[in-house]
């Protein structure tokens, strides 16, 4: 994985797994064990999701930059299936409070996206390969006419 690449990925996890920690030790101390354990399950579902969803689509742009837009649309409906997946599995279950779960889910998503948006923002990506002029054959610009 490229440093960029790396970079997004911890600038976003970060922020949500602290997100995570808050609302664990919110949730213990309002709906006690089953609350702690609803807000950790949604905060580790949103960083595997989005994780391996901005790896995929990181990945994509590299080697298929004319399937980016395609792609992203398809991870994303990816992802609401899958999400829908497990909601249906844990519908009636004891393990967890729904409601944590839910709030903590909702909460970490807009951590998350917040945060890849800042860190899209401050990174410094080129537009242009720099080695590029020589892979193609491509003489440099040269500087024509006066200085004076």
């Amino acid at each position: 994985m490229p440093s960029n690449d790396a970079r997004t990925l911890l600038h976003t996890a970060v922020p949500t797994a602290v997100t995570g920690l808050i609302a664990v030790g919110v949730a213990a101390g309002i709906e006690g064990g089953k609350g702690a354990i609803g807000a950790a399950v949604a905060t580790l579902v949103v960083i595997l999701f989005m994780g391996i969803g901005l790896v995929v689509l990181q990945r994509t742009a590299k080697q298929y930059p004319h399937l980016f837009q395609a792609m992203g649309m398809l991870l994303y409906t990816t992802q609401l299936l899958l999400l829908f997946v497990f909601l249906m599995v844990f519908k009636n279950t004891e393990l967890f409070d729904p409601q944590v779960f839910a709030l903590t889910l909702v909460v970490a998503t807009l951590v998350w996206v917040t945060a890849q948006a800042r860190a899209y923002m401050k990174a410094k990506i080129l537009y242009v390969e720099p080695g590029e002029s020589e892979a193609t054959g491509a003489r440099e610009p040269r500087k024509t006419g006066s200085t004076t």
